[in-house]
């Protein structure tokens, strides 16, 4: 039985009628620019998480990089983070003159241990940026807690935290804003790339919006700020206005399957099930597991047409470009966690069949 790990033409059939309607009015009305779509994806999106603003760029990248660019990190400065995460958390880092600084990660919940951050600050640490992986918060109270202690920024990679929070307070309200993606394959995901900042900071979101229009001022042709060209057009504005009504529903399907997961390989010996953390919701933007022979399973199940994929398969620091930033050895936990995870399919147009089948087919490996 195929079962794949994405499937974006599913999704699109699903909404195709209203998905069809909507790219034709765009493409008609020759408004190609940010507009009434737009705003409206940006006043929906930021009202959800409870936030004041929302900024929509073209990337979840641009939301990091214009958001550490509104909050004043520059040269100089310290940015305290994890090696554990896709490459965009720490380029926009260095992209802006700081320095990422790594600390280690929890080896069960695979986020930053807030108990290693202190140790990690110097005088020129200016922020925290803390990731929030596969679909739940990392733990954010304590991590805010040393934040306030020593005076330092917090800002959210949440990239794959839509509609993620702990104890009702979501992501984009633990410092002063978050960056979220909507590329393709997120629970939310544009026809290619997208992205917004969320934020309570009135600074921010005026600086934001600035920046993701070359620095442009509230009159036009002046500059008030270094920027970028990094609008959201109004087509991705209008197909992800169109699905935003269905994630709740998705992420209810994803948590079924993600139940199903539990319940066939619930006490396989020599495989670690992803946990949630207390007071976390989990959106199971993945759902990765743990296993020390993690290659001898994925080609397992290549062979009988499961996909998988690692996030992610070498920790940051080991790459030629961030090398410098820690040494190899210096973060066992990571290390040791990215040569054993594997993320297993959840999208929410699998059939309950397809992933017992799957899940059947990893407990048979063992």
């Amino acid at each position: 039985m195929r079962v794949p790990f994405y499937d974006i033409k599913a999704q699109y059939l699903e909404l195709q009628e209203e998905l069809d309607r909507i790219t034709h009015e765009v493409l008609s009305s020759g408004a190609y620019a940010p507009g009434k779509y737009v705003q409206a994806l940006e006043q929906e999106v930021a009202s959800q998480h409870g936030c004041k603003h929302g900024i929509a760029v073209n990337s979840g990248t641009d939301a990091l990089r214009i958001l550490m660019d509104a909050a004043g990190i520059g040269a100089g400065d310290e940015v305290i983070t994890t090696a554990f995460t896709f490459v965009a958390s720490v380029e926009t880092i260095v992209q802006t003159g700081a320095t990422p600084v790594f600390v280690d990660i929890d080896p069960v919940m695979m986020q930053i241990d807030p108990s290693l951050i202190e140790t990690a600050i110097t005088p020129r640490t200016k922020a925290i940026l803390p990731i929030h992986l596969f679909g739940q918060l990392c733990p954010i109270r304590k991590v805010q807690a040393i934040a306030e202690r020593y005076g330092l920024t917090i800002l959210e990679d949440a990239a794959q935290a839509l509609h993620s929070h702990h104890k009702g307070t979501y992501a984009g309200n633990f410092g002063r804003g978050a960056g979220i993606s909507f590329y393709v394959t997120k629970n939310l995901g544009a026809a290619g790339d997208g992205g917004m900042i969320i934020t309570n900071d009135d600074e921010i979101a005026e600086r934001s919006r600035s920046m993701r229009v070359h620095g442009m001022g509230r009159e036009r042709y002046y500059y008030d700020y270094l920027g970028y060209t990094s609008r959201l057009d109004e087509i991705q504005g209008a197909i992800l206005l169109t699905k935003l009504s269905r994630v709740p529903a998705w992420n209810d399907r994803r948590g079924e399957l993600a139940a199903i997961y539990h319940e066939v390989l619930k006490g396989t010996k020599g495989l670690a099930l992803p946990q949630l953390l207390h007071g976390n919701n989990t959106t199971n933007h993945q759902f990765t597991v743990q296993l020390d022979r993690r290659d001898e399973l994925q080609a397992f199940l290549r062979e009988r047409e499961i996909d998988s994929m690692i996030y992610y398969p070498v920790p940051i620091h080991f790459h030629a470009p961030y090398q410098h930033l820690a040494e190899r050895g210096s973060l066992p936990v990571t290390e040791r966690v990215s040569s054993r995870v594997l993320s297993l399919p959840i999208h929410p147009h699998l059939s309950d069949e397809q992933v017992r089948h799957a899940a059947e087919t990893i407990r048979s490996f063992f």
